[in-house]
């Protein structure tokens, strides 16, 4: 069996038994280095990078196929990439960057297959007089905008 397709084998073998656990990114560079990338419903625990790693290691032989092998979470500095986790960041400001390579900047609300919807909140001109108004509305994005969304991390 052609290596990736068996560690690719071994990996979803490895996240049938954690539903709560899904694979961001997989990567096998020219020199069989494995990057495995996981998130998880509730975080990925360190324990779960070992158990994910040992699934992999475990059932490979090196002395047939030479590798290495790391696995790791998805950090604040990945972008969002999935519904699934675009739904574990409901409530969390994102900034999305859109293929016309604009941003918004909103408090992620709701998702669903094919889109996510911010609110967006911004003080505008009033109509008539001086002075600004408080506006709020929510916006839809569809996933085919989007080039990159990351939560914005706030101190």
């Amino acid at each position: 069996m052609e290596f990736k397709k068996r560690i690719e084998e071994l990996l979803n073998e490895f996240l049938e038994t954690r539903k709560d656990l899904f694979l961001i990114d997989l990567k096998i560079s020219a020199g069989d280095d494995i990057t495995v990338i996981l998130d998880g419903d509730n975080g990925v625990s360190l324990q779960d990078c070992l158990d994910a790693s040992r699934a992999i290691e475990f059932n490979m032989d090196r002395e047939e196929h030479d590798f290495s092998l790391q696995v790791m979470s998805a950090g604040l500095s990945e972008p969002l990439v999935t519904p699934r986790q675009f739904n574990k960041n409901i409530g969390r400001e994102i900034e999305v960057m859109l293929e016309d390579s604009s941003k918004i900047e909103g408090e992620l609300s709701k998702v669903d297959e094919e889109k996510i919807t911010l609110v967006l909140r911004y003080r505008k001109p009033k109509d008539i007089g001086k002075g600004k108004v408080d506006v709020e509305e929510e916006k839809e994005i569809p996933y085919t905008e989007i080039k990159k969304a990351l939560v914005v991390i706030k101190f």
